[in-house]
């Protein structure tokens, strides 16, 4: 009986320390699914797409460019990027920091969703070594559903 119990723990042992080896990108994450759809050539999209992920977001990619899903999600050409994004019922336009999407998700406004418009250097995927450290300032834009938009949060 003793030997049966002592293989059991030592079971139970080995089994829950290779759930500790599995992969992070195994694991169920609380964070949701962030669908981007972008240039196949475009870096700053990849980097965009490693910052989500590096802050807990699991992300699928389209390379389809992403024209045709910003007119699909009602974003105005004016607030254009080089991506576009949904995530949980709301759009994501251009170069939005993980700080607005959660403050976003948890504040859940009516409105279409968030957008840093062109490509500001210093945003999140345009803050590479290539950019030599240089920050533009920019705006991250609530974008409600009549077209119109107001400054959601500022980067100075």
């Amino acid at each position: 009986m003793m030997r049966t119990t002592i293989n059991l723990k030592r079971r139970h042992l080995l089994a829950s320390s290779l759930l500790l080896l599995l992969p992070k990108a195994w694991a169920a994450s609380d964070e949701p699914v962030i669908d981007v759809w972008k240039s196949p050539a475009c870096g700053c999209c990849k980097d965009w797409i490693a910052y989500l992920k590096n802050n807990g977001f699991i992300v699928r990619v389209h390379d389809t460019g992403n024209a045709a899903a910003r007119r699909r999600l009602g974003i105005a050409e004016q607030y254009a990027s080089c991506h576009t994004a949904t995530v949980d019922g709301y759009a994501l336009e251009g170069h939005v920091p993980v700080r607005e999407i959660r403050r976003l998700l948890a504040e859940r406004p009516d409105a279409i969703g968030l957008a840093v418009p062109k490509m500001p250097i210093g945003s999140p995927g345009m803050d590479g070594p290539i950019y030599g450290g240089d920050h533009e300032p920019y705006d991250v834009l609530l974008l409600a559903k009549d077209g119109a938009s107001r400054v959601f949060q500022s980067y100075r």
